[in-house]
């Protein structure tokens, strides 16, 4: 069994890669050029609301590139999970970027775009059956949580997207894929093993990172055998050794030795890692079990409300020795002064300071191990963070908060201007629609492309050709 040859350009759709790069990947002659698109690393926000958290002309950039050579070599070109989240809106934000590309450049391909929008009736219909679980640590679904959905997605594995390549399309757009599934799909197509072709793509799915130094903006490639698989980077300034790679195996997950995925489980009590050469991992032994139902992650968001942001600093020693006994007493005086206005979040975070637990990056998360050599600061960032069911209360909490803390009296004060510095203005920033995961659990499927129609566009000389 030759080997087959996997490009894989960047880290996520739209972060870029050099061309000295990429064209040592094209000159190793790939068999397929494969990029993840997405990710929940940018929280819930691009989900809800339907929008790319990467740049529309970084993206085009990208695939400006990739799809004409793919053409030219002959070979598939895959991408999954389209603009950021893999929803409807996301999937048809990248199809028109593909169009334009195709139009520009006078393109003749195939291209199969494949949904992956559960519905609500759908997800209820499931949920009445006992056929949706929670996927740790999230809680039991409840029906308000289908019903306040704002979008609901459906992680798909390899089938879908073989099944595209069996209908020969060329480029394929995926929705919201599991990582390592567009990586893996045409080795699984071909016969090659599961295990050491999800491994592999769990690997190239953040291209370069997987290096050291590692880059999620440059190109990684990807070779797989009969019983091996094997990692270098395009960059003569980054090296695989048995250290990066096995590092990044462990990345995103809670069991180092389990990778939990639509169909089964990655088993990696069995791999190793073999230097081959100075740039070049060998790896083998990593398996893939089939669990007994086959299972589908589903993503969902509802919108819990607007945020009204503050940014501010402060530098009185003597305010940031109290800034703790300070903030409580804003909290109340808005409370005391806004109480009709309902439930609303309202938070104080504070940056520069060496206390540990009680940080502006990890303050939420209670008291910290973080050893410092010093207690003090000699400025502090403080973002004023209100959540409110309406952006005009959120305006009204974030500004009251504002203005209580930049006048607030406090033992010690000399300066009576007031207690903050505002690097812009305006000082307060409507930042929109709030939303939150709701949906995070596993749905049970007999057929893995059930959920996945594929709808096929052929384009010839740049123009949609109706066949």
């Amino acid at each position: 069994m030759r080997e087959l040859k996997i490009l894989s350009p960047t880290a996520i759709l739209g972060y870029g890669f050099p061309m000295e790069s990429w064209d040592e990947g094209m000159r190793r002659e790939p068999d397929v050029i494969a990029v993840d698109a997405g990710s929940t690393d940018p929280g819930p926000y691009y989900l809800g609301a339907g929008v790319s958290f990467t740049d529309r002309d970084a993206v085009k950039r990208d695939l400006s590139i990739m799809i004409p050579a793919g053409l030219k070599a002959g070979i598939p070109v895959i991408i999954g999970t389209a603009g950021g989240s893999g929803a409807k809106p996301h999937l048809d934000w990248n199809t028109e970027i593909i169009k334009e590309i195709a139009h520009e450049q006078k393109l003749t391909f195939s291209l199969a775009v494949i949904p992956s929008d559960i519905s609500k009736e759908t997800v209820v219909k499931a949920f009445n059956k006992n056929s949706i679980h929670p996927l740790h640590p999230a809680p039991p679904l409840k029906r308000d949580d289908i019903d306040d959905a704002a979008h609901i997605v459906a992680q798909m594995g390899c089938e879908p997207i073989i099944k595209a390549l069996e209908a020969g399309a060329q480029v394929i757009l995926a929705g919201r894929a599991y990582d390592p599934a567009v990586f893996a799909a045409l080795a699984v197509h071909k016969g090659y093993d599961r295990g050491l072709a999800t491994h592999l793509g769990k690997i190239l799915e953040c291209a370069a990172i997987a290096a050291t130094p590692g880059s999620g903006s440059d190109c990684m490639f990807g070779y797989i055998g009969e019983d091996y698989f094997r990692v270098e980077p395009l960059s003569p300034a980054r090296k695989c050794t048995t250290l990066s790679v096995a590092a990044h195996t462990l990345y995103e997950k809670t069991n180092p030795y389990i990778l939990p995925g639509p169909g089964g489980t990655l088993d990696l009590t069995k791999t190793e890692f073999i230097q081959e050469s100075e740039n070049c991992v060998r790896v083998s032994g990593s398996r893939f079990e089939p669990s007994e139902a086959y299972s589908l992650k589903l993503e969902g968001v509802k919108k819990v409300g607007c945020r009204t942001i503050s940014f501010a600093a402060a530098a009185d020693p003597v305010l940031i020795s109290q800034i703790d006994e300070i903030t409580p007493k804003v909290k109340a005086r808005v409370a005391d002064n806004f109480s009709e206005l309902g439930d609303y979040f309202l938070d104080f975070k504070l940056y520069g300071r060496n206390i540990p637990g009680r940080t502006g990056v990890m303050g939420i998360f209670g008291q910290s191990s973080t050893k410092t050599s010093e207690n003090s600061a000699l400025e502090l960032a403080i973002i004023i963070d209100a959540v409110a069911p309406t952006q005009e209360k959120a305006n009204t909490i974030c500004s009251f908060a504002r203005s209580t803390l930049l006048h607030y009296g406090y033992p010690g004060r000399v300066s009576t201007a007031g207690n903050l510095a505002f690097p812009f203005s305006p000082s307060d920033i409507k930042m929109g629609d709030v939303y939150e995961f709701s949906i995070y659990h596993l749905i049970e499927t007999d057929d893995p492309c059930k959920y996945f129609p594929i709808h096929i566009l052929n384009f010839k000389e740049g123009g949609l050709h109706e066949v």
